[in-house]
C-alpha cells in the first residue's frame, strides 16, 4: 500500500520547455482529422456509423475511401504515441495514487458522459435513415435508450485506460525488482535507421498475424479496429521510450524529409498494387493472404514514416502558439467527446442539399470542424468542466 502514496520521482535530466507548442498544434490537426474521417464515413457510406447517406457516385466513394484508408494507417497510432510520451512524467510527478485518480477523472468521467449522453444523441441518426438500410422499424422512444448505450469512438479512451493501467503495474513491479529510479537520457540520440527498420518489420509481422483472426474493419467487443492493436500498443510504448530518450528533440529534420519521401512512394506503389488484377479488396484486409501481408507491411512502414515526418514538421514550422491556438488545443479532447453527435445533427440538417457527395463532404468539413471547436470552447466555460475536459 505504501506504493500508492509514493512521492513523485525527481528525474535527472536537462530542463524541458514548459509547453511543447508543436505537440499542442499537432493535436489540433489530428483531432480535426478525426472529425473529417467520420464525415467521410457519412458520405462514402462504406462502413457502419450513426448516420450515412448511401451514394452511387463512384468518384466520391473511391476518393473518400482512400482518404479513410490513409488516415487509418497512422493517425490513431500517433494519438497513442503522444499519450505514451506524456505518461512517464505524469506518473513521476504525481506518484501512483494521484496518477490513477487523475486518469480515472480525465478519462473515466468523459467515457461515462459519452456512453450515457453523446452516444444516444448520435444514435438518433439511425432512426432518420430508411428502415430498408438499417433494419430498424421501431419508432424512437425512451424505451430504446438502453440499446443506445455504447462507447462508440471512445474505444480509444477505453484502450488508453488499459495501457495506462499496464504501465502502472510495470512501474510498480520494476520498482520492487530494481529499487532504482528511471532517468531521462541527458544527451539524446535519435534512433538508428536499422532499429527503425527492424521495428517496422516486427510491427508488420504482428499486424499480419493478428489480422488472420481479426481482419480490418471486423469489430470485436465493440472495438472497431483491433486489427491495429499491435500498432496502438507498440506506439504507446514507443512514446514512453521517446520521453526517456528525448526523441522528440533528438530526431533530426532530415529523418522527417526521408520519412515523407518513403511514405509517398510506398503509398503510390501500394495503391497500384491494390488494383483488381492483384486480387479483390477483401484479400488485403486479413485472413492470412499474401495481399494482407503486403498491406500489413505497407501501413506499418507508412505509419512510422508519416509520424516521424509530422513530428519534425510541426517541431520546425509550428512550435509557437497564439491565444487562439491555445484555446483550440485545450479543447481538442472535448472535440473528440462531442464530434459524433455534431456530425449527425449537421448531416441531418444538410441532407436535402442536392450536391455531389464529395462537394457536400467539403462543405460539411468547413462547417463541422470549426463548429466542434467552438462548442468545445463553450462547454469548457461551464464551471468546473475544464477540470475534467
Amino acid at each position: 500500500m505504501s506504493e500508492l502514496n509514493s512521492e513523485p520521482i525527481q528525474l535527472n535530466s536537462e530542463p524541458k520547455p514548459e509547453r511543447l507548442f508543436f505537440i499542442d498544434n499537432l493535436r489540433i490537426a489530428l483531432i480535426s482529422l478525426v472529425v473529417l474521417h467520420h464525415l467521410a464515413v457519412v458520405y462514402a457510406a462504406n462502413t457502419g456509423f450513426y448516420y450515412v447517406e448511401p451514394t452511387t457516385n463512384i468518384a466520391a466513394i473511391v476518393a473518400l475511401a482512400y482518404f479513410q484508408l490513409i488516415n487509418q494507417a497512422y493517425f490513431m497510432g500517433l494519438f497513442f504515441f503522444l499519450a505514451g510520451y506524456f505518461t512517464p512524467e505524469s506518473y513521476d510527478r504525481k506518484g501512483t495514487g494521484l496518477y490513477l485518480k487523475d486518469r480515472l477523472l480525465h478519462l473515466g468521467v468523459p467515457l461515462l458522459i459519452y456512453i450515457f449522453v453523446m452516444n444516444p444523441l448520435a444514435s438518433t441518426g439511425v432512426y432518420q435513415m430508411p428502415a430498408s438500410l438499417t433494419g430498424v422499424t421501431e419508432p424512437l422512444t425512451w424505451a430504446r435508450y438502453p440499446s443506445m448505450l455504447a462507447m462508440g469512438p471512445f474505444w480509444f479512451v477505453v484502450m488508453l485506460i488499459v495501457f495506462c493501467a499496464v504501465y502502472v503495474l510495470w512501474r510498480l513491479l520494476t520498482r520492487q525488482l530494481t529499487k532504482t529510479k528511471p532517468v531521462m537520457q541527458k544527451s539524446p540520440a535519435p534512433p538508428k535507421f536499422a532499429k527503425i527498420a527492424i521495428f517496422i518489420i516486427i510491427l508488420a509481422a504482428a499486424s499480419y498475424f493478428i489480422r488472420i483472426a481479426v481482419p480490418i474493419a471486423s469489430p470485436v467487443l465493440h472495438f472497431p479496429s483491433l486489427a491495429y492493436l499491435p500498432q496502438y500498443a507498440s506506439f504507446f510504448v514507443l512514446g514512453i521510450v521517446a520521453n526517456r530518450k528525448n526523441w522528440l528533440f533528438a530526431i533530426p529534420d532530415k529523418f522527417g524529409k526521408r520519412g515523407i519521401t518513403v511514405a509517398l512512394v510506398s503509398l503510390i506503389l501500394f495503391l497500384i498494387g491494390m488494383s483488381p488484377r492483384f486480387g479483390s479488396g477483401a484479400a488485403f484486409i486479413g485472413g492470412g493472404t499474401a495481399q494482407s501481408g503486403i498491406y500489413a507491411f505497407w501501413d506499418s512502414l507508412f505509419a512510422v514514416c508519416v509520424c516521424i515526418w509530422l513530428i519534425t514538421l510541426f517541431r520546425k514550422r509550428f512550435n509557437f502558439q497564439y491565444n487562439f491556438c491555445k484555446a483550440l488545443s485545450r479543447g481538442a479532447f472535448t472535440v473528440y467527446l462531442i464530434h459524433c453527435p455534431v456530425i449527425v445533427m449537421m448531416a441531418l440538417l444538410m441532407r436535402d442539399v442536392s450536391i455531389t457527395p464529395l462537394l457536400k463532404f467539403l462543405l460539411m468539413a468547413c462547417i463541422c470542424v470549426p463548429l466542434c471547436f467552438a462548442l468545445a470552447y463553450l462547454i469548457r466555460k461551464i464551471p468546473k468542466a475544464d477540470r475534467i475536459l
